[in-house]
């Protein structure tokens, strides 16, 4: 699943695949855009994104991409 705002330019993919919903991302964003629905990691607030890229490195099956990253 990718979520794209093109406005801020912030681009951030998850690959559900590889997701295992452990909620690091969560755990880490500053800003809360993630939250965990259905076991599985969702950018739901990427407007709120400071690219701060703690989400990538906190990441431990690398599901997540971010463009800034």
């Amino acid at each position: 699943m990718a979520i794209k705002k093109y406005e801020g330019i912030v681009t951030i993919e998850i690959d559900e695949d590889k997701c295992n919903g452990d909620g690091e991302c969560v755990n880490v964003c500053p800003t809360n855009v993630f939250e965990l629905q259905e076991g599985k990691s969702k950018a739901i607030r990427v407007d709120d994104c400071i690219e701060c890229c703690a989400c990538v490195d906190a990441c431990p099956t690398k599901a997540i991409k971010h463009h800034s990253c």
